[in-house]
This record gives structure tokens, sequence and C-alpha cells, in this order.
């Protein structure tokens, strides 16, 4: 039943990776990771963790479905009837350059000792030029995939450490000569689909350029931004502009009275006395001199005219307050110092971090130690 729930947790956060959600996703899976462990949820959070920052480089726009406008022969088409799908001689060329390669070095074209930095940028210029909405040359959608299961493991650090090692270009090169309708270089699987890393670094959608996609009875091909259209999102964005000011401008005007009571608020206090007392050193109040209660023996600091003002009964009634928020404060410090270490915990049984575990069996819970004893001393054990 765990199973089954965080199986269906997953694919919701697939759902939201494809809409560009990635916040939403994230939580998703570490709600899925919680209820059952597995290998999948934990994957795709260390895709997001790793490449998350990419997705902000470049928003998204809406894909246009229509027809290709006549005249417009910039790019040959192949392929015959009126289904036929068009793509460019450049990207035939493409596919063939990624269908030779030998290693996933070769594939991202980047040197064995490639940065993280370096992997990322290959795999954006490379994902974008043969995703297929965009690249309908034949073998394009096996060059996508080859290019998205390169990344996912050169990116993660124990997969590519094991790949260096262990990786055999005899073997992937066969791979690559019969893998027609599969991924390429099944020798070395990415735990990430290719789709859901596209979808992880774009927001599951292209970024904001001067292409736009068009379709055409399931053929795509690349169309730039005419002079009109560039006008009408520049008014759409002077028209945003203009109502993003006036809500400004009301929000301001809605806050002002909290905006006035938060001003007297800071002047009362200010206009107010200092307090007779503090359970902590505060030379900025002149609370320097340290004290104990007589019943509990709690310590506290007042000023050095503290003798004059209170004796008798009304050092005995201020000592008495002075207990019970020193109880209070101990209360509360030990429910953060338990919090602190159940979450440490939990973080360490989740991602099988020893050292996390370690360091929540070794925590000590001092406030929880002074609570108890003060308890202790006020019911005269």
């Amino acid at each position: 039943m765990e199973k089954e729930e965080s199986d269906s947790l997953i694919e919701k956060a697939k759902l939201c990776l494809r809409s560009g959600r990635r916040d939403k996703a994230l939580q998703l899976l570490y709600e899925a990771q919680k209820l059952y462990p597995n290998t999948r949820a934990r994957a795709l959070i260390d895709a997001i963790t790793r490449n998350g920052s990419a997705a902000g480089e470049g928003s998204s726009i809406p894909e246009y479905q229509g027809r290709r406008k006549p005249g417009n022969e910039d790019e040959p088409v192949h392929g015959t009837g009126g289904d036929a799908q068009s793509y460019t001689e450049e990207q035939v060329q493409g596919v063939h350059r990624i269908k030779k390669c030998k290693d996933y070095y070769e594939i991202l074209g980047v040197t064995n000792d490639a940065s993280d930095e370096d992997l990322k940028k290959a795999y954006r210029k490379l994902a974008l030029k043969f995703h297929p909405d965009k690249n309908c040359a034949p073998g394009a959608t096996d060059a996508f995939k080859a290019i998205g299961n390169s990344y996912a493991v050169l990116s993660n650090p124990e997969k590519r450490r094991r790949y260096d090692q262990f990786g055999d270009e005899q073997q992937m090169e066969n791979t690559a000569h019969t893998a027609h309708h599969h991924n390429f270089y099944r020798e070395f699987e990415a735990d990430v689909t290719p789709e859901e890393l596209f979808n992880i670094f774009f927001g599951g959608r292209f970024p904001t350029g001067n292409i736009h996609v068009y379709t055409n009875r399931g053929a795509t091909f690349s169309h730039y931004y005419q002079p009109r259209r560039r006008r009408m999102n520049e008014r759409r964005e002077e028209e945003a502009e203009e109502n993003r000011s006036q809500n400004t401008f009301t929000a301001f005007l809605q806050l002002l009275p909290v905006l006035v009571l938060i001003f007297i608020s800071v002047i009362t206090q200010l206009m107010a006395s200092n307090p007779p007392y503090s359970l902590f050193y505060k030379p900025a109040l002149g609370l320097v001199v340290s004290r104990e209660t007589q019943n509990l023996g709690v310590p506290y600091y007042v000023d050095k005219g503290f003798e004059k003002e209170y004796q008798g009964a009304s050092l005995r009634e201020l000592e008495s307050t002075i207990e019970t928020d020193y109880i209070d404060y101990l209360q509360t410090s030990c429910w953060k110092d338990k919090q602190q270490k159940t979450d440490l915990a939990n973080l360490g049984r989740l991602y099988r971090d020893e050292r996390l575990k370690q360091k929540a069996d070794s925590m000590k819970l001092e406030n929880c130690e002074k609570l108890n004893r003060l308890i202790g001393r006020q019911r005269g054990e």
C-alpha cells in the first residue's frame, strides 16, 4: 500500500516537472521517499538538486499549433507525402555524429576532466538541438536519449567514477550500431529518463529565444519572430508594468494603517523604562549585576540600583516572576533541542547518512537537563 502511494506521488511530481513547478515536484518526491524509500525518487531528487538552477536561466513560451506560412523555404525539407517531417541536412549530420560516438564524453563534446558547469552547458546546447519537438531527422529521438543518458551518468559523481573505471569502449560501440529504437549505451543506465532530465532543466518547455516551434500534421520546424510579434510583446510588457505600479500603490495604501500602528508601537517602546531584570547579561541596558533567586537559585541580572528599589515582599514577588519566566524559557529551549535532534535522526535515516545519525545520537539536551533539575528542586527532591 505504501509503495503504491509512493509511486503515485512520483508520477504527480513528474507532471509538476513537465509544467515547470520544480518546488512542488521536489516536495512530492520528498514525501514519496519518506513514505517508501526507493532509488527512483532519490534519483529525481538528486537531479533536481544538482540541475535545478539551470531552469531559471530562461523563461518558457507556449507552443503554437498552426500551419506553416507559404513561401517560408529557409530550411530544406526531406521526405515525401503530406505527412512528411521537415529537417535539415545539418540535423541529419548531427544525428550521425552522435551515433558514431564511442563514449559519453564524446557525445557531449567535452573532455574527460570536464567540470559540472561544462557538462551543463554542453547538455543545454545539445538537448535543445536534438529534442524530438525541434529535430525530426531520422534517429533524432535516439540521439536525444543518448545525450540525456550521457549527462545523467556523468553528472552523478558515483556513476561517473564507475564509468571512468569500468566503461568498455568496444561494448558501447557495438551497442551504438544496434540501438535503432532503444537508448544508446546501455552499459551504464541513468536513473532519470531523458525527458525527465529535460523537464528538470527547462521546466518542461523550451526556453525563451527568437525561435518559435510550429507543428503541422506531426512535423515540427522553426520560424523566427516577426517585428509585429515583438511590438505586441513589448506593448504587453508595458501594460503589465503599469498594472504592477498601480497594484504597488494600492497595496501601500492598504498597509498604511498597519505601518502607523507599528510606528506608534515602536515609539511607545522607546519611551518605556528599562525592565528591572534579565535572564541574560545585557550591558546595553545596564543589567550587569548577577543575582540568584532565593527559592530555586535561578540566575538573573539587574542594574546597580536594584537593591534600593526591591526589598522584602516586592523582591520575593519579582523573583517568583523570574523563576516562572526561566522555567518557560527552559521548556521552549528543551522542545527546540528535541525537535532538532529528531530532525537530524530522520534526515540520517532518509539519506542513509551515518554522519547525521551519529550527530543526532551524540547531541546533548542541556536545556532539558536543566529543566529537570529545576523541577526536581521545586518539588524538594
